[in-house]
C-alpha cells in the first residue's frame, strides 16, 4: 500500500472499529510503501486489516431509506 491509500485505510479502519497503526515501511521515506502494525506487540498486520476491510465492504447496504424525523 501507498502513501495514497493510507488515508483511505485508515478511514475505514475507524469507521469499522479495526485496531492497527499505520506506519511506513522506511520512516525515512513517508511517500514510500506503509504497512499496518499490531499497536501491541507491533507484529506487520497489513494482510488481515486489508482482508477485513475488504470484507466489511463487500457486506455493506447498497440500498436503504432515511426517515427524517
Amino acid at each position: 500500500m501507498d502513501a495514497h491509500e493510507v488515508s483511505s485505510l485508515h478511514d475505514s479502519m475507524r469507521r469499522y472499529g479495526i485496531p492497527g497503526v499505520l506506519e511506513p515501511v522506511d520512516p525515512q521515506n513517508p511517500a514510500g510503501a506503509w504497512r499496518v502494525v499490531d499497536p501491541v506487540d507491533r507484529h506487520d498486520i497489513t494482510d488481515a486489516v486489508l482482508a477485513r476491510v475488504a470484507a466489511v465492504d463487500r457486506h455493506r447496504p447498497t440500498r436503504g431509506f432515511i426517515i427524517a424525523g
